[in-house]
């Protein structure tokens, strides 16, 4: 049994560390992991290491490509237009139980995070503006005290992947979205704060569907 233990525990610490190195992109997409190499680094067998690549391989991190080895996965057009898709349906029900949660203070704290780009959205600078917006919605995530939308690890996963390629529309398309989001957060209006996160969801996905036709 304690053999069992150790050797889980070894695997769950290599499965921490190399989703670390992969979403801090040190492991970048389409990377082939050379698997002798990063278990020496690790200081691990092969064998943890087996079962770590499975729990990554499980959250779409790493794929198995036969005959080639383990890649870090490449996001596609597609994954990100249903990534959106899903966080459509899982964001716009956080935001109808945040409104219903929601305290002054953390309506403040949402309206602070754009403070910065109010005057000219067009010229924010677009690495501010991205951690803006990732802060915003983990927020909304959190206030919505929905414990099991929370621990949706794939697609935290993906999102976070998502985000490394950019915006998918900048702050002149979303900075007043954010801001009519807060309103109907402010009102606690969970009908309205459902339905405007889905649409801006919604326009995100669409703009992903026509850089794919134009492929």
């Amino acid at each position: 049994m304690t053999v069992q233990i150790e050797y889980y525990d070894l695997s769950f610490q290599a499965y921490r560390k190399i989703k670390s190195m992969i979403l801090e992109d040190i492991l970048p997409p389409g990377k082939k992991i050379i698997q002798e190499k990063l278990a020496e680094e690790l200081g691990i067998s092969r064998m943890p290491l087996h079962k770590a690549f499975q729990m990554l391989e499980s959250e779409f991190l790493v794929e198995h490509v036969p005959r080639k080895g383990i890649f870090v996965k490449e996001v596609d057009l597609q994954e990100i237009a249903d990534a959106f898709e899903c966080r459509a349906a899982i964001e716009g029900l956080a935001a109808r139980k945040a409104a219903e949660n929601i305290t002054t203070q953390e309506i403040q704290f949402l309206y602070t995070l754009f403070s910065p780009f109010a005057s000219d959205p067009g010229k924010a600078d677009l690495a501010r503006y991205q951690e803006a917006d990732t802060a915003f919605h983990n927020s909304i995530m959190q206030i919505s005290g929905n414990i099991i939308l929370q621990k949706l690890e794939i697609l935290k996963n993906v999102i976070v992947r998502t985000y490394q390629r950019g915006l998918i529309r900048g702050p002149v398309e979303t900075y007043q979205e954010h801001l009519s989001i807060i309103d109907a957060l402010s009102r606690n209006d969970a009908e309205k704060s459902e339905m405007m996160m889905k649409e801006h969801f919604r326009k995100s996905r669409d703009r992903i569907i026509e850089r794919m036709k134009k492929k």
